[in-house]
């Protein structure tokens, strides 16, 4: 049988079951290698010739020099749905980098839900007051229908998030880039309309990309704009919110409660989890260990996903997720 004239590297220690699905989409029309696999002048010629990498982070998984051997390759598919983390200043600018937008979208908007309710029904402060003696039955909990649901970041995540939330009797009001959708929404807008939706929005998910625009972009002022108890739920990135600025907002306003997954200061990225301020002393914080997404089998869709966005290049077809660097280079 003839070998496919297109190759693709992977640059990262993929186990068997992302290979097995690297492979079923791919197989047909590339070759795909494993860097991990090779040493010495095999790994030089196989980047030289490569025509797309499949990579989590290129500036680490690459060693020095490798990416400027690299002639023939136009895209750097990521696993990861985010690129905040890649360090686009050592790619080529001939080369596309593309997130895989979308790949995650279901579990996370599952995790949005269940924070979202838990902190809606009060179930983290009855349970405490259960522990305590405490039997508050008359203490009304909050309903989602009929309230409005703000999504910053309209894409895969918030998407599958308004569909949820929607089927419940939610109000959508939406923030993309673009200002339009196709999606049943109440209201769509740009980060231009940040300040109306969050004046409006009962339940605010934040599922934007951390850009040098959004990094800080919901601080004091924006959280002062917010209802006395409205619920925030972050599964982005952490620095989308000024850390201070929601603690001090969350000790301030009793009634307001958020549901955090994305964290100020991580292992994966800062070597330890920490925060700057005692938000686990506050009834009103639920938090977990930014694992909406990790549900079996999600790394094995994530790689078909991503596979499919390469053969997309391959064929000479539009990409989905590509990165813009103006959007993170200074």
């Amino acid at each position: 049988m003839r070998r496919p004239n297109k190759l693709v590297a992977v640059t990262f220690d993929a186990w068997p079951g992302m290979r097995s699905a690297f492979e079923d989409v791919l197989g047909a029309s590339a070759e795909v290698v494993y860097l991990n696999d090779l040493e010495g002048a095999d790994r030089h010629r196989t980047i030289g010739a490569a025509d797309a990498l499949l990579a989590w982070n290129p500036s680490g998984e690459l060693r020095p020099g490798e990416l400027s051997s690299a002639g023939s390759i136009g895209l750097i598919q990521l696993l990861s749905a985010g690129a905040d983390h890649v360090r686009l200043e050592d790619i080529p600018e001939s080369i596309t980098v593309a997130s895989n937008a979308g790949a995650y979208a279901e579990p996370m908007a599952e995790h949005v839900l269940a924070m979202a309710l838990a902190l809606a029904k009060r179930l983290p402060q009855r349970h405490a007051e259960l522990a305590r003696g405490q039997f508050r039955q008359l203490v009304p909990n909050r309903s989602v229908a009929g309230s409005v649901c703000g999504i910053l970041g309209f894409g895969g995540i918030g998407k599958a998030t308004g569909r949820r939330f929607g089927a419940l009797g939610a109000k959508l009001h939406a923030i993309n880039t673009s200002g339009r959708t196709d999606d049943p929404v109440e209201f769509v807008g740009t980060l231009g309309d940040l300040d109306q939706v969050l004046a409006v929005s009962d339940f605010l998910v934040i599922a934007l990309p951390l850009t040098k625009v959004t990094r800080g972009l919901i601080g004091r002022r924006e959280l002062a704009l917010m209802k006395d108890d409205a619920i925030l739920v972050n599964v982005a990135r952490g620095a989308i919110v000024e850390e201070a600025a929601l603690y001090e907002h969350l000790l301030g306003h009793p009634d307001f409660m958020a549901g955090i997954d994305a964290w100020w200061h991580e292992p994966r990225r800062n070597g330890e989890f920490r925060t700057e301020h005692p938000f686990f002393e506050l009834p009103n914080l639920l938090g977990s260990p930014h694992n909406s997404a990790i549900v079996p089998g999600i790394q094995v869709e994530a790689a078909r996903r991503a596979g499919e966005n390469v053969l997309r290049y391959l064929r000479g077809e539009p990409v989905g997720g590509v990165v813009r660097r103006e959007d993170y280079e200074e």
